[in-house]
């Protein structure tokens, strides 16, 4: 009689004692004709020979009858008994490693969990060196294995049974041939009992630095000012401000304050209500999401073709007048929903800084596109302030004519520019691989060339007559069109193009690009931590780890422009290397976000780690840098 494990658990036998004596001899009977067990076990050595001090290699073979199964030496904790297989000690043995071959990873029903298995059989190989001084003879080697076998069903108790073989240590030997090791994997101790799961958690790093942020979002607001929708609506404004009867000084101002309050307070909401709206994670993975980048580019492109003349885009006038009736009530509420009103009316302008400064802002800090809105509107509406202090210069502004039309066409070239990159962000992180480098680069070109033939009046459209002088302001901005479109060709056929890296597709795999700071560099790996962890252990060698995205400007420009400095490149040689996407929307990119979750408490990306054979935490660097002595730093700490 055997007792039979189900899910791992040994059922429990209920002896009767009328029958105690019954079982006890149908036992015994039954011993001579009991069933082997399933497992099978032989040592080959590759030489019957070995001279002292000589490596060679011992196969050990396992054959399994069906249908049991035999779980791997580095199945998962928590389930099954895992494989162990040592050599046992031996007075001629100075090493010895145990390679082992791919198990086959499934869902195992009889514990619950993804385990890794050897279905028939499976054939190990021990390296074994001799010592130098190993004396001549006969010399006894013995595996030790423990293991559990299961079917789908039941399984068996864990067992440990050995395997041996003789060789004869002969100083007069040749040097033994040895097996081949293609295919196998080096067996690392540590690695089973702390698989590559539990680096110590790190600091939640700052993707981007907020100064600059704010810089680019206050010269957004100062940008939009000189748009077609805004500019001309300045003077009309103020004028409203100054003719009031009996109005002083002083209330000119508070009025000018309290309308900027208006624009300052919805822009600032849009920007709260995003930030409420995000998680402290989201905020990281809504800058990649195609979702979000594909709406973004419908936005743009619906602004541009508007820009250029296709039609006109408009709030509807029923809300507008509706506004605009609360606000001629007067008095300070009147003055805030202005501002509103106005804020609204420009929206057409307005609109594309402001997206672009939102799809920018969600690569940082959870509270930044609130910050980034207000510096934004804060820009926006400062001319109506500083002409409330200085009215005399409302005089001087500049009038709106042929110079505002021309703005406006420019920037609707422009704002189709910026849709492309959007585009190729859903392109790059669904991985359609439509948008490509050149293909992308080639409609840049003709983007930006156009509106430099448009100012100089090639292209006949609106704001630019074929008769009209061409002054040098106009040339000069026509030429820095067109030069840009220029330059952007090399980038075409092989060039890097610095800066521009960050925002343009990379090149296909395994391209290999011209930069004259060195060649692509080595090769990486791709969402393959478990094969980083095997290659690093076979190779001695530790690993660097990017975790990056399809997505991510940042790391596009760290692997185009530092990652190939040859100082760079000479240590990042040294170590194995994978890339671990996390803005994916496959399987591989939602285990890459959460192995960086756990490890560090963070999803912003780029974040590069270096680990140990292993798989122990060296060291760490979060976010872009553009000090090369700072990253070269960071690569030699964890020598």
């Amino acid at each position: 009689m055997k007792a039979s494990w189900r899910g791992g658990r040994p059922k429990t036998a209920i002896w009767r004692p009328a029958s105690l004596a019954a079982a006890l001899l149908l036992s015994a009977l039954a011993l001579p004709a009991q069933i082997p067990h399933p497992a099978h076990w032989t040592l080959t050595p590759s030489a019957g020979r070995v001279p002292p001090g000589a490596e060679f290699t011992a196969a050990l073979e396992l054959k399994l009858d069906e249908p049991w199964h035999m779980y791997s030496m580095t199945t998962p904790k928590g389930g099954p008994i895992i494989t162990t297989i040592v050599l046992e000690d031996n007075p001629a043995v100075e090493s010895w490693q145990i390679w082992y071959p791919a198990p086959e990873r499934k869902f195992d029903p009889n514990f619950g969990i993804d385990a890794e298995t050897y279905e028939k059989g499976a054939t190990f190989q021990f390296v074994i060196r001799l010592k130098p001084d190993a004396p001549a003879g006969p010399q006894e080697l013995v595996a030790r294995m423990r293991y559990q076998l299961c079917t789908d069903r039941e399984c068996l108790p864990p067992r440990r049974v050995t395997a041996s073989a003789r060789i004869t240590v002969d100083p007069s030997a040749p040097p033994p041939p040895r097996a081949s090791l293609d295919g196998l994997r080096l067996f690392s101790p540590a690695a089973a009992a702390a698989p590559a799961a539990a680096p110590q958690p790190g600091p939640a790093p700052s993707s981007q630095p907020l100064g600059p942020f704010l810089l680019l979002a206050f010269g957004f607001g100062l940008a939009a000012v000189f748009t077609p929708c805004v500019f001309p609506m300045i003077p009309v404004t103020m004028t409203f401000f100054l003719s009031q009867a009996g109005s002083s000084r002083w209330q000119v101002l508070r009025q000018a304050l309290v309308f900027c309050l208006g624009i300052i307070v919805l822009f600032t909401g849009i920007g709260l209500g995003l930030s409420a709206a995000l998680g402290p994670f989201a905020v990281v993975q809504l800058g990649s999401s195609p979702w979000v980048n594909g709406f973004i580019s419908l936005v743009f492109f619906v602004f541009g073709l508007s820009l250029l003349g296709a039609f006109e885009l408009a709030i509807p006038a029923g809300v507008l007048t509706k506004l605009n009736m609360a606000s001629a009530r007067g008095g300070l509420l009147g003055t805030l929903l202005m501002g509103l009103t106005f804020t609204l009316a420009a929206f057409a302008c307005v609109g594309p800084f402001m997206g672009t400064l939102l799809a920018a802002s969600v690569t940082g800090d959870r509270l930044q596109p609130a910050l980034g809105m207000l510096a934004f509107s804060a820009a926006l509406s400062s001319p109506f302030f500083l002409l409330a202090l200085f009215p005399s210069y409302l005089k001087k502004l500049p009038k709106s004519g042929g110079w505002m039309s021309r703005l406006k066409i420019v920037l609707g070239f422009l704002i189709l520019a910026a849709m492309l990159k959007y585009l190729s962000n859903v392109d790059q992180v669904l991985q359609w691989n439509l948008l490509t480098r050149e293909r992308f680069l080639a409609l840049w070109v003709v983007l930006f060339a156009l509106p430099g033939l448009y100012l100089l009046g090639w292209v006949p459209m609106e704001g630019v007559r074929r008769d009209e002088e061409l002054r040098p302001g106009r040339l000069l901005v026509a030429a820095l069109f067109l030069g840009f479109a220029l330059s952007l060709l090399p980038g075409m056929f092989g060039m890097r193009l610095g800066e521009l890296e960050a925002y343009i597709p990379a090149p296909a795999e395994g391209y290999s690009m011209q930069a004259g700071v060195g060649a692509s560099g080595p090769a990486w790996l791709k969402n393959d931590w478990e094969g980083a962890l095997e290659r690093a252990r076979a190779e001695n060698r530790r690993i660097f780890v990017a975790f990056t995205g399809y997505a991510c400007t940042n790391c596009h420009w760290m692997k185009a422009n530092l990652f190939p400095r040859p100082e760079i490149a000479a240590e990042l040689g040294k170590f194995v290397l994978v890339e671990l996407y996390t803005d994916g929307t496959d399987a591989a990119s939602e285990a890459n976000q959460r192995r960086q979750q756990e490890w560090f408490r963070t999803v912003a990306i780029p974040f590069y780690a270096i680990f140990d054979a292993d798989g122990k935490v060296l060291a760490t660097f979060p976010g872009l840098t553009r000090n090369p002595q700072e990253f070269l730093e960071f690569l030699r700490k964890a020598s």
